[in-house]
């Protein structure tokens, strides 16, 4: 009997033992994610305007006919330089050249008749100081003359006409420059007014740019401006040399143009920037701070824009945003972010709402 209740008794202890053991595992927890933090940031909003804009050659041209034909030959290709005169298309001229034919068998006949009406009327003139012939003998003499001579003279100007024309059908460079593109092939039909190449001076590039009614004012010929290339975050200079005086065609927005200073060949004409015009007048801007962050520390959900801050406890706190202009790589919060506030950079694992952070 007192075997039995031993082994009972040490039964319960082993259960009472694996019990307590199973109450004091500690548990696991998740280790903290190490993230960078930054300030707000504030700029005065005096400080310059900001439009978005587009790279352009200041030379640039699409190249027409006036005449319609085939076209025999395309002379170059795109992205091919060409220097001023070079020919670019050729047009069948057929019809030209018999034209021409035409024109210069008249201009034969014109000149032979101008010959003998000149002969007449030079006979006719000495024989009127004879008095061998009457006034009238001589008017009619000289305005069969004047005839030939207008006979003559319309005929050259014909032939005139139809070596411009020639012109239409060699299509040639009006500037030095590069082919940015062509439009038709051999043996499509060119007509009058229809783009035939595009030719791009390379020499010079400028930017245009919209701006609103409310900075306009504040714009001046010649203000130096920075400019920040979109796809490759270059940022270049330049000086305003255009400003519209209407915005009637444009719908509200004034139209400014930038000569750009030495570009290298990574800025190319067609690319997409951001321009940042000084303002010599702060007082016709509004002098209150705006808050920028960096467009970098943004997270994107469909539509919505937001940004993570610290919580309390450590805690990483997604903060949606509404967002406003772009100054170059950095963005104006609206509102969802306010000055002196703490917003996370970057970190070393993969953010959630929640998330336990150590800053470092």
């Amino acid at each position: 009997m007192s075997k039995k209740i031993i082994a009972i008794l040490s039964i319960t202890a082993v259960l009472f033992t694996a019990c307590g053991k199973d109450q004091k595992e500690p548990v696991t927890a998740e280790p903290a994610i190490a993230v960078k933090v930054s300030g707000v940031s504030e700029n005065d909003k005096g400080a310059f305007i900001t439009a978005s804009g587009k790279i352009e050659a200041e030379n640039s041209a699409n190249l027409s006919t006036r005449m319609m034909g085939y076209v025999t030959k395309v002379h170059v290709k795109v992205g091919q330089k060409v220097g001023a005169g070079q020919l670019l298309v050729s047009i069948n001229n057929t019809d030209l050249q018999a034209k021409k034919a035409q024109v210069d068998a008249s201009i034969l006949q014109a000149t032979a008749g101008y010959n003998n009406a000149k002969k007449d009327y030079d006979r006719f003139v000495t024989l009127f100081k004879q008095q061998s012939a009457s006034q009238k003998e001589l008017d009619d003499m000289t305005s069969r003359y004047q005839m030939a001579k207008a006979g003559l003279e319309g005929a050259k100007q014909m032939r005139n006409e139809v070596l411009a024309q020639f012109s239409y059908s060699n299509i040639t460079a009006p500037f030095s420059g590069t082919v940015t593109n062509t439009f038709v092939k051999e043996g499509d039909m060119a007509n009058p007014g229809m783009p035939l190449v595009n030719v791009e001076g390379v020499s010079k590039l400028e930017v245009t740019t919209m701006v609103s009614e409310n900075d306009i004012n504040a714009i001046k010929k010649g203000m130096p401006v920075k400019v920040l290339v979109k796809s490759s975050n270059d940022n270049l200079t330049g000086k305003v040399s255009e400003v519209s005086a209407s915005a009637t065609n444009t719908g509200g927005q004034y139209l400014v143009k930038i000569n750009l200073d030495k570009t290298d060949a990574s800025v190319l004409s067609g690319m997409f920037v951001n321009v940042q015009f000084p303002v010599e007048n702060k007082s016709t801007v509004s002098n209150k701070n705006i808050v920028l962050i960096p467009e970098s520390s943004l997270v994107n959900q469909g539509q919505l824009k937001g940004i993570y801050t610290i919580g309390t406890g450590n805690v990483a706190i997604l903060r949606w945003l509404r967002l406003g202009k772009t100054f170059g790589n950095q963005v104006e919060v609206l509102s969802g972010l306010s000055a002196n506030e703490h917003y996370i950079i970057s970190a070393d694992g993969k953010l959630y709402n929640g998330a336990l952070v150590s800053v470092q």
